[in-house]
């Protein structure tokens, strides 16, 4: 595949996913609010999906032979702390390490690879997780473009950058958590919801307002966490 063809794919895909946000989220019909209809969730999956697999489709074959050695390991990081954590009612979820710290080490195309990556396999697993893989896509993504402008100089930074991230991947993935899951998409995460929709908010509102407060300190742990790791790992392995 020609670089030109991967990066036309690439760009279609991210399009693809961001005017589905749009629609969804401020063009959406408001009957809408109803989530026993079928519509919304099905262009949520449809629009999310699509456009992560034409990402992957783009990114992947551009990837390095060493890069991709780095991706099962964060897979494997990414769906055993996630598992574990949503086991626990606490409104966080910590399952983007592996692939903030791909992103970090290997740069955005590598860590929006793992992220989305991350969702398709652990859907094998545990089906709620691939609905999400734009969002997963997203997170490394960003996380590597923070790395290249350098906001992993110190911890300080690389703090107030996670929860930046936190605030974009949350408004991203309202949309999975209202219309597919019915604000339910985890234990801690859908009692928050919960409140929000018993103070009158609109099931949207709700879920948006959980993820502008949970995902800004998850991401904020996350990147703290994959910040001090790089820090510790030797020079040869970062190289």
């Amino acid at each position: 595949m020609s670089p030109v063809f991967s990066k036309a794919l690439t760009i279609v895909g991210a399009v693809v996913i961001a005017a589905t946000w749009i629609y969804l989220v401020l063009v959406r019909p408001t009957d809408w609010e109803n989530v026993g209809a079928s519509s919304p969730a099905l262009l949520t999956l449809i629009g999310y999906l699509g456009g992560t697999a034409l990402l992957l489709a783009g990114i992947f074959p551009t990837l390095s032979a060493r890069v991709l050695t780095l991706i099962p390991v964060a897979l494997v990081l990414n769906m055993v702390i996630g598992q574990v954590v949503g086991s626990f009612a606490i409104p966080l979820y910590l399952d983007s390490i592996g692939t903030v710290l791909v992103a970090v080490l290997a740069g955005p195309a590598a860590g929006a690879a793992t992220g989305a990556l991350s969702s398709v396999v652990w859907g094998l697993l545990n089906p709620a997780a691939l609905p999400f893989a734009a969002v997963s896509a997203t997170v490394g993504f960003l996380a590597g473009v923070v790395k290249q402008r350098g906001g992993f100089r110190n911890i300080v930074w690389v703090v107030l950058w996670g929860a930046l991230v936190g605030l974009v991947c949350g408004a991203l993935a309202a949309p999975v958590a209202a219309f597919v899951y019915g604000g339910t998409a985890g234990v801690g995460t859908g009692a928050v919801v919960a409140l929000f929709r018993e103070m009158g908010n609109s099931l949207l509102a709700s879920v948006t307002m959980q993820a502008f407060t949970s995902d800004p300190l998850d991401k904020a742990a996350v990147f703290a966490f994959v910040f001090l790791l790089v820090k510790a790992l030797p020079k040869r392995v970062t190289q």
